[in-house]
């Protein structure tokens, strides 16, 4: 549901800005959206991974479900951009809650060398949110309205809720301390990363107000960063981050890759969307149905390329999905302007679904394969809150990257009194609009050329049982 969510929200976004921000020039006000979600995801993911083996995971499973379900419901009946936006925050709270539980169950319950294989299936619901989320998302959109988008989670949320009472095991609680100030520097650091990179353009990548500037609310995060990380280093009771696991080159490395993934994986939606419906004038569900290939194949293969690396070295399975994810990327922007023909885009997007499965359930695997038993939650925390900051990350400097190459490729846009509105684009607007997204495409795959160099540093080792 959580991964569903993400790519409803995607393929609404054109109609969200029609309906909420159709006045704006910006595009990167919309993308609030979908980043104060991640932001909010991303944030207490440390520290929800340790709650859940204090107080179990079921137990912090379900409270992540009931906070999701109860925001997604806030979400439908927001009336301005301002209260969607909050909505969505407190919705990424609840899957902050959810995430981590699921891995960490897995790690717990699977023996390592059948942990691939159960692994693959999780990143198969990966695949399976693709499919289902652009469709439904295009179809309520177009039948419903945007607000649908969010009411459908209600009553997913419920009957969830009731199969997790029923069937997710009780694990056995384990003491940990929480750190707070870790907590607090995180969060403090992430934001004003987040907001200072997708702000930047707003402001001309200058003052906000007074001595406060763009750049000094970027340096000031990251080295609040840097603080993090070092009060992690010589924190004597329980970290929030266990820099010790690092130590793990498959942890580090699978880490570094799920971060450039997540950035891309987030990235590359954004601008494909924007160009689908507003230059090309395709509706919701006609855009969604070009990523059914990527969807299906994906799908299909995760559970296979889950069941591989239990028996080969994963490198075997993630050089080669990278490469397709980065060659779909390419492929799918060459054909971003007003004379491709739409069919076209099936192609790179089979290509896409191939990366995909040799992507996300490989290191999930490889990631958690060498950690023991007690320390499944924290690793789950970590991976996935890593895989979140990508993302969020991905979200705030696509929106700046894609309002720059705007304003490069239709000069005098910042002062249009009628902004960009909604609805498809006139046509002498619409293909500074389609070279301005394709441009965009290069940076998602040029981040995940760092996702393809960390994975050479992952081996098959010996694991935890």
């Amino acid at each position: 549901m959580i991964l569903v969510d993400t790519t409803i929200v995607s393929v609404a976004n054109p109609a969200l800005k029609a309906a909420l921000d159709p006045a704006s020039n910006n595009l990167d006000r919309i993308v609030w959206v979908t980043s104060a979600y991640l932001l909010a995801y991303a944030v207490p993911l440390l520290i929800t991974g340790r709650l859940g083996d204090r107080f179990g995971p079921k137990t912090i499973y379900l409270i992540g479900l009931a906070i999701f379900t109860g925001a997604s419901l806030w979400c439908g009946l927001s009336t301005t951009l301002e209260g969607l936006v909050a909505a969505r925050a407190v919705q990424g709270l609840g899957a902050a809650c959810m995430t981590p539980q699921t891995m960490a169950v897995i790690t717990r319950t699977f023996p390592a060398n059948r942990r691939g294989a159960a692994m693959g299936l999780w990143g198969a619901t990966a695949g399976v949110a693709t499919l289902v989320g652009p469709l439904l998302g295009g179809l309520l959109v177009d039948s419903l309205g945007w607000e649908w988008i969010f009411f459908v989670n209600v009553p997913v949320g419920v009957v969830a809720f009731i199969m997790a009472m029923v069937f997710v095991p009780r694990l056995e609680n384990r003491p940990h301390r929480f750190d707070i100030l870790g907590v607090v520097l995180s969060a403090t650091a992430l934001f004003l990363i987040v907001f200072g990179l997708q702000e930047g353009q707003t402001y001309s990548w200058g003052t906000i107000v007074g001595p406060i500037s763009v750049w000094l609310l970027i340096i000031v995060g990251a080295v609040l960063l840097v603080v993090f990380i070092v009060q992690q280093a010589f924190t004597r009771s329980e970290a929030l981050v266990p820099l010790s696991l690092f130590r793990d080159s498959n942890f580090s490395g699978a880490n570094t890759a799920i971060a450039a993934v997540g950035f891309t994986v987030t990235g590359m939606s954004l601008p494909f969307m924007f160009f689908l419906q507003m230059a090309r004038g395709l509706t919701p569900t006609e855009a969604a149905l070009l990523m059914v290939p990527m969807a299906v194949i994906s799908g299909v293969l995760a559970p296979f390329a889950g069941a591989l690396i239990d028996r080969i070295d994963p490198r075997f399975v993630l050089v080669p999905g990278l490469l397709c994810v980065i060659g779909g990327i390419f492929w799918n922007a060459s054909l971003m302007n007003m004379d491709a023909e739409i069919w076209l885009f099936l192609l790179p997007s089979a290509l896409l679904g191939i990366g995909n499965a040799g992507m996300w359930g490989p290191l999930a695997t490889t990631a958690t394969r060498r950690l023991p038993p007690h320390q499944a939650g924290a690793g789950a925390g970590i991976y996935n809150t890593t895989r979140t900051i990508g993302s969020v990350i991905g979200s705030s400097a696509i929106a700046a990257f894609m309002q720059g190459r705007l304003e490069a490729n239709l000069p005098g846009l910042d002062k249009s009194p009628s902004g960009l509105g909604g609805g498809t684009l006139p046509a002498f607007v619409a293909d500074g609009f389609s070279t301005a997204m394709a441009q965009t495409m290069y940076l998602p795959a040029g981040i995940l050329v760092i996702a393809l160099i960390a994975s050479l540093f992952i081996g098959h080792a010996e694991t935890h049982d």
